[in-house]
């Protein structure tokens, strides 16, 4: 739990210093572009716990 605390914390630094600094975010602008990166790491989740299974 505290490195997921502490992502975000670090993600909030690096996004205030964007925004003060007038530059584009280094993340997906829109939902659909945080729902891939979220479908992607949940599809790695799934073949973690499906790859057992196949062998």
């Amino acid at each position: 739990m505290n490195e997921i605390i502490l992502s975000l914390l670090t993600g909030m630094v690096v996004g205030f210093v964007f925004a003060l600094l007038k530059l584009p975010i280094p993340a997906p602008p829109a939902l659909a572009g945080i729902m891939g990166i979220v479908g992607i790491y949940l599809g790695v989740k799934v073949f973690q716990w499906v790859a057992p299974l196949l062998k």
